[in-house]
């Protein structure tokens, strides 16, 4: 195997293993012939040329996961527009698109608006262990997908599929070093077991002290990262109508948390330092048969078995900061106003899915041979068990949580003459959940909830499509957890969404440049957010609970752009650009605040991604892009926002037939930034006056790796 140096091999960057021969000779003719290189989406019903898909949705490939050095996809996603992510963790778990998500977890069971699917394994609301190594590409997916995920995309949903067993015998070594301490090897070989199983099979482990110092203790290592990826896969050909792919994960992820500071910087003073570690195990096998005239069908089990630990040092600080004869500065009216706490959820979850799929042949359509179609049934069993240990509760918390979904779906693709074109989708899902607590409070829901989308695409020529869709999407209702509530505000209704929509997609200058967007207007119903409600007692007095309800509407509308342009075989340039407006409707807030007409949480108003990839010669290659994003709301309690933000990356590399050498960084600038943010007293030195405390991103990182292909 080797890398390709003529034209624009900086169009594809040198990929660590391409999937296949003939993948690597189609990216040579695009090079050759100065083109844009074709990607296909491959997780929607059938996979599709992405400038042909009528749909607003970033497919991120191995040229992106190269150019930025991302080892997992939160230092990946700003190359797609009007998506963003919250951490409160260690590595990003929670993601929102269009401005809509969930921010992070604690006590409840939730149910996540962004899905995220790895290889056919659900892993949404555990996406922590999205490492990117040996990855082929991340499929995400803009707006509601009713007919395809069902619930847990309501906003939108990533998709990411690792690199497939090949028939030749191929491997790769990816070492890598950079600074904080960090450090990673990953090693991929990939081949044929016989006539008929082809493997794959890849090793990563990455290794970093963090970007936290702690000062108290005098470690830089207490929010460090520790993270072991395993992933093997197997093609199976049974028989000339059958085939078998079958994929398995081992993921330990053991990091640190210790990452909020009293004083606002990558300082900090715990003497209990936290921890968020994930160790997952998982399995999914796809049979495919295509005996049949009429259609091909699919048969999809996935299983997911998934131990997270999750904690913190809740006040930030050490036991005497506030004693004047350990820190003599304190100021005295402040004396020994400290506290001492820590907060930590220990959950055991297991997510199984089974789905039969039918997709019609080509040449079966239905209605005079104009309709393909297809139908399906799905079923996902999800059970989580938690424990929580809380310094000030007087007993260890447990709950269980076990929900099971079953839905039917179908879709039909009308080519109504040769240009115009109808598909028209609809999902029914019936979602049941039981949920009992140790308080103890329990509480069951049954929910039948509908999606579906109706697309028109209008094909004007070959390289460009015009399209206009209405899609609706779905969230589950669920439980509060509170005892105290009445019985009419122990669980919450379903939340929908109607995502309308029109999109153009053209190939320009010969297939030199393309350009795709989206317009869209969201409109929200029943939103699930926090709210209060304050209960008279029989003595007169009264009780502030805050709990999740169905209290409010919204809306989020904006406009999406991605674009590049290989201007000659030396130079190429390309870019994306988010808008997005959002606003709350007749809401007010848990703290008794109407935030009606305020824009909704991490929704910032713009982002954007511009980047030049360049080739003086045919052994180098350079890479410069700089990331940038609006303000936003961190929380919807509080008026807190981040500030504004633009982030230069770059890299380069020398090429050489079968090895390269790369030096790269991130945020060269150095710019501190936030990802998460709260308002309230915490320090003890200045009384507990409240104030905006956040958790801020990754600062300058840099580094130097090295691939060898063998």
């Amino acid at each position: 195997m080797t890398f390709s140096k003529s034209a624009i091999c900086l169009a594809i960057t040198a990929c660590i293993i391409n999937p296949a021969i003939s993948a690597q000779e189609q990216a040579s003719n695009n090079i050759a012939n100065n083109n844009v290189e074709t990607i296909t989406v491959t997780s929607d019903f059938r996979q599709q040329n992405l400038q042909k898909t009528p749909a607003s949705m970033s497919v991120l490939t191995d040229i992106e996961i190269k150019q930025r050095n991302a080892k997992h996809l939160e230092e990946l996603i700003a190359v797609s527009p009007n998506v963003n992510f919250a951490s409160g963790s260690q590595r990003a778990r929670y993601y929102q698109i269009r401005g809509i998500g969930e921010r992070s977890q604690f006590q409840e069971p939730i149910n996540p608006s962004v899905g995220v699917i790895i290889d056919e394994v659900d892993f949404t609301g555990i996406g922590s262990v999205a490492s990117l190594f040996d990855v082929k590409q991340a499929e995400v997916f803009r707006g509601p997908q009713g007919t395809r995920f069902g619930a847990n995309a309501i906003a939108g949903m990533i998709n990411i599929t690792t690199n497939e067993p090949t028939e030749d015998f191929e491997g790769a070594l990816q070492l890598g070093v950079g600074n904080y301490g960090s450090y990673d090897m990953g090693v991929a070989l990939s081949g044929p077991a016989s006539d008929s199983v082809n493997y794959r099979f890849a090793v990563n482990q990455l290794n970093s002290d963090g970007f936290i110092e702690n000062t108290h203790l005098q470690r830089d290592d207490t929010n460090n990262r520790d993270e072991l990826t395993i992933r093997g896969k197997l093609a199976i050909e049974a028989s000339n109508d059958l085939t078998i792919d079958l994929a398995g994960f081992y993921f330990d992820f053991d990091n640190g948390y210790d990452t909020f500071s009293l004083d606002n910087t990558r300082e900090t003073l715990s003497d209990q330092p936290g921890f968020d570690s994930q160790e997952t195990a998982a399995f999914s096998a796809k049979f495919t048969y295509q005996g049949f005239d009429s259609a091909t069908v699919l048969a999809i089990v996935s299983n997911a078995g998934s131990d997270l630990a999750y904690g913190y040092d809740e006040d930030w600080a050490y036991v005497g900061i506030s004693d004047p004869d350990v820190n003599p500065n304190i100021n005295p009216d402040y004396a020994y106003w400290e506290y001492s706490s820590t907060d930590h959820y220990y959950r055991e979850k297991a997510v199984l899915t089974t789905e039969l799929r039918a997709v019609s042949n080509q040449g079966e359509e239905i209605f005079n041979g104009s309709t393909a179609w297809v139908a399906g049934i799905f079923f996902k069993q999800d059970d989580e068990d938690l424990l929580r240990q809380y310094t000030y509760a007087d007993s260890d918390f447990n709950s269980t949580n076990k929900s099971s979904s079953f839905a039917i779906y179908g879709q039909l693709d009308t080519q109504l003459n040769e240009q115009w074109s109808l598909s028209s989708g609809l999902r029914i899902e019936n979602r049941n959940a039981d949920y009992v607590n140790s308080d103890p409070f329990n509480d069951d829901i049954s929910d039948t909830m509908v999606g579906g989308k109706l697309v028109l695409s209008f094909q004007q020529a070959e390289d460009s499509l015009w399209y206009a869709s209405i899609n609706r999407g779905y969230k589950a209702g669920g439980h509060n957890t509170d005892g105290t509530l009445p019985e009419d505000l122990r669980s919450f209704a379903p939340e929908y969404l109607l995502n309308y929509e029109v999109g153009y997609k053209v190939s320009l200058l010969d297939n030199s440049a393309y350009l795709r967007t989206a317009a869209f207007y969201m409109d929200r119903s029943d939103m699930q957010v926090n709210s209060s409600k304050t209960i008279e007692r029989e003595d007169g007095s009264s009780e502030f609970i805050s709990y999740l309800g169905n209290a409010a509407s919204g809306s989020n509308y904006g406009i999406e752009f991605e674009g590049a342009w290989y201007l000659n075989d030396f130079v190429n340039v390309y870019g994306s650009l988010g808008l997005l407006e959002s606003e709350f409707n007749d809401f007010v807030n848990a703290g008794g605040v109407s935030l009606d007409g305020r824009e909704q949480a991490h929704a910032p108003n713009y982002q954007f991604n511009i980047g030049v990839n360049l080739q003086p010669s045919e052994n180098w290659l350079i890479n410069v892009s700089v990331d940038g994003k609006d303000s936003f709301y961190f929380s919807d309690s509080h008026d807190e926002q981040s500030e504004s933000v633009a982030l230069l990356n770059a890299s380069i590399s020398y090429l050489q037939d079968n090895w390269q050498v790369k030096l790269w960084g991130r945020n060269l600038t150095d710019e501190d930034y936030a990802n998460r943010g709260f308002y309230f007293g915490n320090d003890p030195r200045d009384g507990y006056t409240g104030k905006q405390y956040t958790q801020l991103s990754e600062p300058l990182v840099f580094g130097a790796s090295l691939d060898y292909q063998f």
